[in-house]
C-alpha cells in the first residue's frame, strides 16, 4: 500500500473543502450583516488521540490497531468549522429603517417563514404592505414583547407616522413609545448554528436573554460583513495552490512509483 498516495489525498480533501469555506465568504463580502467562516485544520493522529478516551477497546492491542489506520495518521483533516462573529464595519445610509447592532454577541430576532425562531445581524429593514417591519426576505422583526404576547409578534408602522429607534431599540411613532426591539444576547455564540440566508438558529432558547438598556443599536446604520477581501483571495490562493501541490504528489504516486515498481522492482534476473 502506498501510504504517501492516501496522505495526498486526504490533505487535497481538506483544501478542497476549505476552498468551499473561503468562496463562500468571497460570494457574501457585499452581505449585510454577514459573518465569515473559518476552518482549523489538524492532522488524524490529534484527532485520534484527543477522542481515545472514547473508543470502544483498549489502546495498544490488535483489536485497537484494525479499528483506525495507523498508515494515515498524519492525514490533515478539518477539525473544526467556527464563524467569526467579529463586528464588521459601520456604515452611515439615512434611512430610518436600517439599524446596526454595535455588539458581536447580539442579534435581531425575528420570525422566519415556517413560524420559527430565529436570529440575524442583517438590519435592513423595510415595511411589508401591513406595515410590519420586516428583513429583506419577509422575516417579521419581533418586539420584547413576544414571549408574553406571541399573537402581538411585530413591530407595526403606519403610514404617516414618523419614526425614531433609539440605542436601546425603542421605537418612537410620532414621539410616543409604541414597541421596543428584541436584541438577542447570547450566552454562549458557539450555540448559534447558520441555517442559510444569513439566519442563525438555537436550540435552546433560554440560552439567550432580551438586552434591555443595550446602548447597542444606531438607527440610519449599516452593519456589513466582517470579511476582509484581500485576506480571503492571499487564502484562496494559497489553497489552490495546495490542490495542486498534492495532485501533482498522487499522479507521482500513480504514474511514476507504479511504473517503476512494475518495470523496475518486479523484474527479474
Amino acid at each position: 500500500m502506498q501510504n504517501g498516495f492516501y496522505q495526498a489525498t486526504g490533505a487535497m480533501v481538506t483544501q478542497l473543502n476549505r476552498l468551499d469555506v473561503i468562496s463562500n465568504n468571497l460570494a457574501n463580502v457585499n452581505t449585510v450583516g454577514f459573518k465569515k467562516n473559518d476552518v482549523v485544520v489538524a492532522d488524524f493522529k490529534r484527532l485520534y488521540d484527543e477522542y481515545m478516551q472514547n473508543m470502544p477497546i483498549d489502546d495498544h492491542t490488535k483489536q485497537a490497531a484494525k479499528y483506525i489506520n495507523q498508515t494515515i495518521d498524519r492525514v490533515p483533516n478539518i477539525d473544526i468549522e467556527y464563524t467569526d462573529f467579529k463586528v464588521g464595519t459601520i456604515r452611515p445610509t439615512g434611512n430610518k429603517l436600517d439599524i446596526a447592532i454595535k455588539r458581536s454577541d447580539s442579534f435581531f430576532m425575528v420570525k422566519a417563514s415556517d413560524g420559527q425562531v430565529r436570529f440575524t445581524k442583517n438590519g435592513s429593514f423595510s415595511l411589508d404592505e401591513n406595515g410590519f417591519m420586516v428583513t429583506k426576505n419577509g422575516e417579521r422583526l419581533l418586539s420584547s414583547n413576544y414571549f408574553q404576547s406571541p399573537e402581538e409578534d411585530g413591530i407595526q408602522i403606519g403610514d404617516d407616522q414618523e419614526v425614531t429607534i433609539d440605542s436601546d431599540g425603542n421605537v418612537y411613532l410620532d414621539g410616543e413609545v409604541s414597541a421596543r426591539i428584541f436584541l438577542a444576547r447570547m450566552q454562549d455564540l458557539r450555540d448559534l448554528e447558520k441555517v442559510g440566508d444569513n439566519l442563525y438558529k438555537i436550540n435552546d432558547l433560554t440560552k439567550m436573554q432580551d438586552f434591555e438598556n443595550s446602548n447597542a443599536l444606531a438607527s440610519g446604520f449599516l452593519e456589513m460583513s466582517n470579511i476582509n477581501p484581500v485576506n480571503e483571495m492571499v487564502g484562496l490562493i494559497e489553497t489552490h495552490r495546495l490542490v495542486e501541490m498534492y495532485q501533482k504528489v498522487m499522479t507521482s504516486h500513480m504514474d511514476e512509483l507504479n511504473n517503476d515498481a512494475i518495470t523496475k522492482l518486479a523484474s527479474t534476473k
